[in-house]
């Protein structure tokens, strides 16, 4: 509108220059004499200034309007006339949260149904002093278009985070709060999880490996046939196993048929109350560990952790390495490259000599880590793992070892482990090996004589060892009668050997430079405070747990940068009931202790209570 305002300002006040040619009036002038020619240019100039000042009134008028939009008219409506310039808009409310009008854009556009509705008669007309502009509609995004980190992080959230199998991180050893390899990605709800995978062909690559991450097989002859078949029929899920585990029965049912060979109705009765008229015997069908190893190293090319689980019964059989074979051919397993990490679980009927390890050893040449449990404590368990850090390859970076994991005071020591003390020093075979690693972690018996002997076969200069983790089950003292071997918050002696065993591991540092945890801690479930449970932590510059002044001292020596995160007194109220029993009320009922003075355990050698 504001274009054909001009034009017709123009015709009005000069017809004759704007019915001709634009160049005409130019042209025209340089036949005219001068004065003429001047005063033809003022008029022109004049009759601009005119138009472009009409124009301005008019394009303000329309700006300035305040009623409802003009309907549409037909295809192409006839123009409108200037509206006066007596018009007066009506006042805005001064209840309008903007009580002056706006003079930016006036452009009138349906937001809702443009560009479909600019054919129909009922939309609203754009104003004619802009152009129109069409917003684009978003495209519709679907689950499949996700960023893969979208779709990553969904999967988490239901399976569990995943952790690389080899990433220091996942490791129980060096991290506090790490998940154990046991339990990795073991989910209850699999089989309800799997049916994710038809939710879209990306989620089926993603949910298949997730759920093949980690899988365990039985060690039988039938088992492994079946294993072999399924996963010739399906190759591309072979690569998703990283964490294979494998267990070894050592029951079997006996069947009582009256047909030979017929056991489909020789199951024992299964009942509310449990198996009833169900008798075992030793299983025959078992695979041997060569074929383990074979199955293994042929299957499954990206396994990076192997857990093979012995099982625990009275008399359990040990199992067999090899087929039936010449007593003077010595057979080695077959190699499996890609393990880096092993876990026997019940290691009393896998590893009972130093020559069983030799052979699993050798079949892993790329082995890093071990960890090794037994189900009972018991004196060849001590003797076998003693034989077996003797000849430990110094490729293992990282042992955990756990010996004894009931976790309950004992009143004196056992028998068992009174056998072993009559053959070798314990602490001292584990020291040895040791010396060599990166992490330890280790449940079981120990003394100050393991950081001495540490200390005395370890370089200062070339010592790898960063963590160490000690789970003490009891500290084993020379000399000891019956009753000053026990343990427990209550036992002075035993509370007495545990800080030597810390002042050990302080003078230790001395040599070992490396080192950056340091955790001794008892675990005693049966204790009537748990938090009064002796430990002690250096990590990260900082010291907590049991203190003394001698414990004070030799750090201040060693490690002059650690200081204690608190240094308390006292544990807590302390009194004595009508009985003469000490009762104390801690400070600490749900927090974690962070000082305990070592002198304050002699008030609970009577006995406690607690309130």
């Amino acid at each position: 509108m504001m274009t054909v305002s001009i034009r017709d300002s123009a015709s009005f006040h000069n017809e004759d220059v704007a019915a001709g040619h634009p160049f005409e009036p130019h042209t025209q002038s340089l036949h005219l004499p001068k004065e003429a020619r001047v005063q033809r240019e003022m008029s022109i100039d004049r009759d601009d200034d005119e138009d472009e000042g009409t124009a301005t009134v008019e394009l303000a008028a329309i700006m300035t309007t305040t009623s409802t939009p003009v309907t549409p008219g037909p295809t192409s409506p006839p123009l409108e006339l200037p509206k006066s310039t007596d018009f007066i808009p009506p006042t805005r409310p001064s209840s309008t949260p903007f009580p002056n009008a706006q003079q930016g854009r006036t452009d009138i556009r349906c937001l809702t149904c443009q560009p479909n509705c600019l054919g129909s008669n009922d939309c609203m007309v754009m104003s004619p002093i802009s152009t129109p502009i069409i917003l684009e509609q978003n495209p519709t995004v679907t689950l499949a278009q996700l960023p893969a980190e979208i779709h990553e992080c969904i999967l988490d959230h239901i399976f569990g985070y995943r952790v690389s199998t080899t990433s220091p991180s996942s490791l129980n050893i060096p991290s506090m709060n790490a998940r154990s390899w046991s339990t990795a990605l073991r989910h209850s709800r699999r089989k309800e999880l799997s049916n994710l995978a038809r939710v879209c062909p990306l989620w089926r690559d993603l949910i298949q490996e997730r759920l093949y991450r980690h899988i365990k097989l039985k060690a039988t002859v039938e088992c492994a046939n079946d294993v072999m078949a399924f996963f010739v029929q399906h190759p591309h899920l072979r690569t998703y196993v990283k964490h294979i585990e494998i267990w070894f029965p050592v029951f079997q049912p006996k069947f009582h048929s009256a047909v030979p060979g017929d056991t489909s109705l020789a199951l024992p009765t299964v009942s509310p109350e449990g198996i009833a008229s169900a008798t075992y015997a030793l299983p025959t069908d078992n695979s041997t560990m060569e074929e383990v190893f074979y199955l293994v190293g042929m299957q499954f090319p990206e396994a990076r952790v192997m857990t093979l689980e012995g099982g625990e019964r009275k008399k359990a059989p040990h199992v067999k390495f090899h087929l039936s074979k010449p007593t003077w051919a010595v057979r080695d397993l077959p190699e499996i490259l890609s393990v880096r990490t092993l876990i026997i679980k019940g290691q009393w009927n896998i590893i009972r000599q130093s020559k069983d390890w030799d052979l699993i050893s050798r079949a892993l040449p790329n082995l890093e880590e071990w960890h090794g449990t037994y189900a009972k404590p018991k004196s060849k368990s001590y003797l076998s793992m003693a034989s077996t850090l003797d000849c430990l390859d110094p490729k293992i970076t990282r042992l955990n070892l756990c010996l004894e994991c009931d976790y309950r005071r004992e009143m004196a020591c056992p028998p068992y482990y009174l056998k072993v003390c009559e053959q070798l020093h314990w602490c001292e075979k584990m020291a040895k090996a040791a010396s060599n690693m990166e992490h330890l972690s280790y449940t079981g018996r120990v003394c100050h004589g393991f950081f001495s002997t540490l200390a005395k076969y370890s370089n200062p200069r070339t010592t790898r060892l960063k963590t160490i983790d000690l789970t003490v089950k009891n500290c084993c003292r020379q000399n000891a009668q019956w009753n000053e071997s026990g343990s427990g918050i209550t036992d002075m002696h035993f509370i007495a050997a545990f800080e030597q065993l810390v002042l050990g591991g302080i003078r230790a540092l001395d040599c070992l430079k490396s080192v950056e945890l340091l955790r001794i801690r008892y675990v005693d479930l049966d204790s009537p405070v748990p938090p009064l449970n002796p430990y002690f932590m250096i990590k990260d510059g900082w010291c907590s747990g049991v203190w003394s002044d001698e414990i004070v001292a030799e750090i201040n020596r060693v490690r002059p940068d650690i200081r204690f995160e608190e240094m308390v007194e006292s544990f807590g109220e302390i009194g004595y009931n009508k009985e003469g029993r000490l009762v104390i009320s801690p400070d600490f009922p749900k927090s974690r202790v962070l000082s305990l003075k070592l002198a304050n355990y002699a008030m609970l050698s009577g006995g406690i209570t607690i309130v």
